[in-house]
């Protein structure tokens, strides 16, 4: 199991089954879209960030960013960390069809790979932990990734050789690539989706 020292936010109750079987944390469900009704669940939310901070892990889909929107409002920046899945085509066993989006959710992705994503800030790892890439929005205009034409098309690829949602916007790519990246590994990631040599 993987101890998390703060808790987590998904979607609905199939995200937080899987994830219940590989995390000693707390998770909490938006229950999809009713998070938008329910005040009482957001206070509980802001509440939980005000004393420990928060994880966030929706869909990879457009409704999952939905969900992570509303909730970068009811959080302070500094108090949540968002996390991502990868896009992956497929639908989860339960379900008779596929998502409009046709990806596979939280729930439907396997356990490796959420382990991946959380490992690094698993309280067993913290003494460990390595640091973090330093990119700043300045570096990001600088290596055309916001700012300019064909900057939303650089952000896709390199979403797509990190295996995170294309439709990040470009602070939000930012900050996880300075969370879960050293620079050493941003830089090889620019590379890999620009296909050239960028240093």
């Amino acid at each position: 199991m993987i101890h998390l020292d703060r808790p987590v936010i998904v979607e609905g109750q199939y995200d937080k089954q899987k994830l219940s079987s590989i995390l000693d944390a707390t998770i909490i469900t938006t229950n999809g879209f009713g998070i938008f009704n329910d005040g009482e669940k957001r206070a509980l939310i802001r509440r939980l960030a005000e004393k420990n901070g928060i994880f966030v892990l929706t869909d990879a889909d457009g409704a999952g960013m939905v969900i992570r929107n509303l909730l970068r409002g009811c959080v302070p920046p500094d108090r949540v960390i968002h996390l991502y899945i990868p896009p992956v085509q497929g639908k989860e066993r339960r379900k008779s069809k596929a998502s409009k989006a046709g990806l596979l959710g939280v729930e439907g992705i396997d356990e490796q790979t959420l382990r991946r994503i959380f490992a690094p800030f698993s309280t067993d790892a913290i003494e460990e932990k390595r640091c973090g890439a330093s990119v700043s929005k300045a570096d990001f205009y600088e290596y055309g990734l916001s700012g300019g034409a064909g900057s939303a098309q650089a952000r896709a690829a390199l979403c797509r050789v990190l295996h995170l949602p294309e439709n990040m916007s470009a602070n939000a790519l930012l900050e996880a690539i300075n969370l879960l990246l050293t620079e050493d590994e941003f830089f090889a990631a620019l590379e890999e989706s620009r296909g050239e040599d960028v240093l």
